[in-house]
């Protein structure tokens, strides 16, 4: 594996911690104030937002996920890593420099499945971040780690497509600026497992849209995001609406998967980073018993294994980058659900050694930490809940001893 960082790497390194440190981060506090002093959270973005956006997007700071140079940066999985764990430092950050989820997701499947019009309509203003997107694919009836259980419809009628289902965990629904949803739902339930569903593009002010509730994560409703769940009853829409046509739904939501898991794992890992670097301050600066905390209680070995596995993480999730890069998605599989089961649970440890560090600052708002831990912890399910990555790596690892076997 070659994860040596390029020259231009090492310059996006650079832009991207310059600008966090002297614009993103000193600002948060200010987005935070200005949201929580909104009568309606869900109204509207704090004014420091689109002003940090626009001067991310003057100095080509934007679309850094995006592999293809005519849209986005052109950076591999592997350069992109290091400015993904940045990113995750910071709670506005993603949207900032326009690489949020589920945005990016939804970008890269319009880029590489949609139609011209479908990326003139949708991809293009996604990109250039003046709308937001939502992904609806988890169903509260259903076990959602498995795409082909999808169970809401999208059936074929003559020149158009019906929808029917309900959707929850939708996150981004809430956004002000959401303005369209990709649907996933069952169209031939006879056909192959693999190619009964269809992803739809479904604009949110369609009859039969409804979002029925933001679901909190232990309190915390992430608002002006949010995580939805939404209803579509006999929502109608013409068959163009369909991205690759019918029955290619598990095909891309499956290809996808791969590099949003990369994103999301670098981002806990600037998570983590975060919570190591609050905990350390913590640790050295008040006195318990007549010494400083990290005196106490074990906590020198604690700060000492997050450090280690933190490092850890790190190289796994560039293995699996780069892996990415060179191989394609379907080779990389395995390794993408070794780090998708191995980080997050990674990122819960710090995030929670972290708060008993902190005691009773640990846990409202006055820190970061307690709104890390929802993320951190909601992301041990938003990809795949563990057992299912652990199964795949399972059954990697003995498959390779059932060949030898029947050798």
């Amino acid at each position: 594996m070659d994860s040596g960082r390029s020259p231009k790497t090492r310059e996006y390194i650079d832009r991207v911690s310059g600008f966090m440190g002297s614009h993103v981060l000193p600002r948060e506090r200010e987005y935070l104030v200005a949201l929580r002093d909104q009568e309606d959270r869900w109204a509207s973005i704090p004014s420091v937002v689109d002003e940090l956006k626009a001067r991310a997007e003057t100095i080509g700071l934007w679309n850094l996920f995006l592999p293809d140079s005519t849209h986005g940066a052109g950076l591999t999985h592997v350069e992109y890593a290091p400015l993904a764990e940045l990113v995750g430092r910071s709670l506005i950050a993603p949207e900032v420099f326009n690489c949020n989820a589920p945005d990016a997701g939804n970008a890269e499947v319009l880029l590489h499945h949609g139609s011209d019009e479908q990326r003139r309509r949708w991809m293009e203003p996604l990109l250039r971040g003046e709308i937001r997107s939502v992904f609806c694919m988890t169903e509260p009836d259903v076990a959602s780690s498995d795409a082909a259980n999808t169970a809401a419809t999208a059936v074929v009628d003559g020149d158009t497509i019906v929808l029917n289902g309900r959707k929850w965990w939708s996150t981004g629904i809430g956004h002000p600026d959401c303005r369209f949803a990709v649907f996933m739902g069952l169209t031939e339930p006879d056909a192959p497992r693999h190619a009964r569903h269809s992803v739809v593009l479904v604009p949110l002010d369609t009859p039969g849209v409804r979002v029925e509730r933001m679901l909190p994560v232990y309190g915390y409703l992430d608002e002006p995001y949010g995580h939805g769940e939404a209803t579509f009853s006999d929502v109608r829409l013409p068959l163009d609406a369909v991205i690759a046509g019918p029955g290619r739904g598990f095909e891309i939501a499956r290809g996808r998967l791969g590099p949003g898991r990369i994103h999301h794992c670098m981002r806990l890992i600037g998570l983590a980073e975060n919570a190591l670097e609050l905990a350390c301050r913590r640790a050295v600066s008040p006195t318990a018993f007549g010494k400083p905390l990290s005196d106490l209680g074990g906590n020198r070995e604690r700060i000492a294994r997050a450090r280690i596995a933190i490092g850890q993480a790190r190289l796994q999730v560039l293995h699996a980058a780069w892996l990415l890069d060179t191989a394609g998605p379907a080779v990389a599989v395995g390794e993408s659900s070794q780090v998708e089961a191995a980080v997050p649970a990674m990122a819960c440890e710090v995030i929670d050694m972290a708060i008993q560090l902190h005691g009773g600052a640990g846990l409202p708002d006055d820190f970061p930490l307690a709104s890390a831990m929802a993320a951190a912890r909601a992301l041990r399910l938003a990809d795949g809940p563990d057992e299912v990555h652990l199964g795949v790596v399972a059954r990697a690892e003995l498959g390779r001893y059932r060949i030898r076997e029947a050798a």
